[in-house]
């Protein structure tokens, strides 16, 4: 596992890729990488415009199980993460697209948005 804090600007969004990218590479991930970093930039976007209070962070973690990568962002807002229909935005859809698995998890405060790629070997 992985993981680092990125404050709330809409800047840190590239260091949330670029941190991705740096993971990756070290655990030799091969399978999908570049879907993998652009949910990354989906659901950093998504946890700045609606889950990150002001003078608070959001976590992104990276888990690797073998078979399985987990992409993780960690806020402490009220905000939900779900498909909304709303026309401003559609990276939820685009995580539900390129990922095999997302959702929403609970934490207090605030929630946990994850989506996971399986690697050709499960």
């Amino acid at each position: 596992m992985r993981e680092r804090s990125f404050p709330r600007a809409f800047h840190t969004v590239a260091a949330a890729r670029a941190f991705a990218r740096e993971t990756l590479a070290a655990w030799y991930v091969t399978d999908r990488p570049a879907d993998i970093v652009l949910c990354v930039s989906e659901l950093a976007t998504n946890a700045l415009r609606h889950g990150v209070p002001r003078g608070r962070t959001y976590r992104l973690r990276l888990l690797n199980f073998g078979c399985c990568l987990r992409v993780e962002v960690h806020d402490s807002g009220p905000g939900r993460s779900r498909i909304l229909g709303r026309p401003h935005g559609n990276g939820l859809r685009i995580v539900g697209a390129v990922s095999d698995l997302w959702g929403v998890l609970p934490r207090s405060p605030g929630k946990v948005v994850w989506a996971e790629f399986r690697s050709g070997d499960c």
